[in-house]
Parts: structure tokens; C-alpha cells; sequence
């Protein structure tokens, strides 16, 4: 086992996990990044991304996800791959069991794990990823100008994601397995009143049509009451069922929401309820889930734990 202790030990990647090491990096912290179960994080399944500042004309997730690590890494950050699958926050140096590897101790950690978009878990969906499948509107919707598109859920995401959709497409039916919604009343009446907007009642559905040259061309739904299967023609799959969050190794070391997401002990920063351990990015973020938004408080948390860092050396 290393003995050495770390300064700033990073959990996670993606944009929060790699902003948060340029800027700790660059501070001289010489920080460790545990990559994760899925390094570069949600963007590397994310064909086209055309909102982040500095692309004009656009750029792949995997190769923005790159370029982020590469800046990383010529600031002086240390990857280590593999996945934490405990934490100890009792004590400083704090510890992070690493599968596979060493256990890395450190003086102050930022939690970047991140969230997961809820699935139906059918074959189709995980096939035409990127492919006309998606998980975030906001990231999307522009694709889909003048075309019709599902959106499965009813709940409050569906509906929100529903009427950001409007904007763009032709035509959005929201696929819902019951015969009412679930969503606030206020956002059930946008969606009511949106001409664009249909429902398709007390329906799941059991296949995406398509393929990754062609993209999404429909969906086969069953209604749940009568048995029957019908086709629904649309070039976008939207799911939007909710997202977990990544936190489940810190239950009983920081406080966590009912949902699992991480509670800022100040909002405004990334701290946590546990001094010396900061969170940045979709973790603790249960609205925006953007990458600039993930980076942003990457460089928060990196900022944070400095500060921390020096209040130690007095």
C-alpha cells in the first residue's frame, strides 16, 4: 500500500472531474484522478455536441472528452484507472479503495461521479445510442428540426423535456404506461395546451426501429390494457424517466438527498457536509446536466478545496 498522501484526490472524470484537475494541476496540488466506470463520463456516448462555447462548428463527445484530459495531463494530473468502490471520511488523510489497485489517501477529495440517465433497458435503446437516442433534450433537440420525436416518461422531466422539443420538432408524443400523469399541474397544462404536443396513453414501449446508418424511424408500442402493438413513426427516442446519481459508496460518509444526490452544506459553493470533501458536477446537480455546467463547478470545487488546503498549512 502507497503511503504517500496526496493533496487533491479526484473521483470521477468527465467534464467536472477533468476541469477540477486543470485547475488543481495548475495550483501545483498535483492531483490524482480515479477515471471511473466510464472515463470522459456521459459525453463519450454522445455523438455531436454543438453548446459548448469554442466549437463553433461543433465537436464529438470522445473528442472533446480528450482534449479536456490531455490539458489534465499537461498540467502534471495523475490517472489511475479503475473504479472506487469505498471511501473512508472519517478521518484525514481520507482513504479511497481503488478495485484492482492501491489504496489512495489524500488530504481533500472532489466527488465527480456524476449521474445516470434512467433506461427502459431494451436492447434497441443501448443499439441507437447517438443514433437518434437520447437521454437530454437540451443537448439534442436542435437535431430534430421538423421531425417528429417520442418522449417516454410523465412525470415532470418528460414534460419539461416535451416542451423544449416543441421548439424544434414536427410532431412529440409523449408514451406514458399509465392514464394520467404524474407531473405538477402547471407543467400537465403546458403540455395540454401545446398543439405539438400528443399523448399516448397506458403504453410502453417494446422496440426501437432503426439503425445506425438510417438512425431512429419509429417506435413499436403494446398498450398495456388491450394487448395490441402499433407503430409510431418518429426520428428521435427520447427517454426521460429520471437520472440516478453516482453515490451510492458515500451513503454514511456525507449527507446525501432522499434521490441520492449530494447535499451542499453552502449553496453557491462545493462543499459538502463532510470539511475537506467538495462535489462538482451532475452528482449534486438535479437540473442543469450540462457539460459547461459540470465544468464549471469542477473549477469551484478545485478553487474550494485550495482554499481548504491552506487553512490546514496555518
Amino acid at each position: 500500500m502507497s503511503e504517500k498522501i496526496h493533496q487533491v484526490a479526484i473521483i470521477g472524470s468527465g467534464p467536472a472531474g477533468y476541469t477540477a484537475a486543470i485547475y488543481a494541476a495548475r495550483a501545483n496540488l498535483e492531483p490524482i484522478l480515479v477515471d471511473g466506470m466510464q472515463p470522459g463520463g456521459q459525453l463519450t456516448i454522445t455523438t455531436e455536441v454543438e453548446n459548448y462555447p469554442g466549437f463553433p462548428e461543433g465537436m464529438q463527445g470522445p473528442e472533446l472528452m480528450d482534449l479536456f484530459r490531455k490539458q489534465a495531463e499537461r498540467f502534471g494530473t495523475q490517472f489511475v484507472m479503475g473504479q472506487v468502490s469505498k471511501v473512508d471520511f472519517e478521518s484525514r488523510p481520507f482513504t479511497l479503495e481503488v478495485d484492482g489497485g492501491e489504496d489512495i489517501k489524500a488530504n481533500s477529495v472532489i466527488i465527480a461521479t456524476g449521474a445516470s440517465a434512467r433506461w427502459l433497458g431494451i436492447e434497441s435503446e443501448k443499439a441507437l445510442m447517438g443514433h437518434g437516442v437520447s437521454a437530454c433534450a437540451t443537448c439534442d433537440g436542435f437535431f430534430f428540426k421538423d421531425v417528429p420525436v417520442v418522449v417516454v416518461g410523465g412525470g415532470d422531466t418528460a414534460l419539461e423535456e416535451a416542451s423544449f422539443l416543441s421548439r424544434f420538432a414536427s410532431k412529440v408524443s409523449i408514451i406514458h404506461r399509465r392514464d394520467e400523469l404524474r407531473g405538477s399541474k402547471i407543467m400537465q397544462k403546458r403540455a395540454f395546451d401545446n398543439p405539438k404536443i400528443e399523448f399516448v396513453w397506458d403504453s410502453v414501449v417494446e422496440e426501437i426501429l432503426g439503425s445506425k446508418e438510417d438512425g431512429v424511424t419509429g417506435v413499436t408500442v403494446k398498450n398495456v390494457k388491450t394487448g395490441e402493438t402499433s407503430k409510431i413513426d418518429c426520428e428521435g427516442y427520447f427517454v426521460a424517466i429520471g437520472h440516478k446519481p453516482n453515490t451510492e459508496i458515500f451513503k454514511g460518509q456525507i449527507d446525501l438527498h432522499e434521490n441520492g444526490y449530494i447535499v451542499l452544506a453552502e449553496p453557491g459553493t462545493s462543499k459538502t457536509s463532510r470539511e475537506g470533501i467538495f462535489v462538482a458536477g451532475d452528482a449534486a446537480d438535479q437540473h442543469y446536466r450540462q457539460a459547461i455546467t459540470a465544468a464549471g463547478t469542477g473549477c469551484m470545487a478545485a478553487l474550494d478545496a485550495e482554499r481548504y488546503l491552506l487553512t490546514l498549512e496555518d
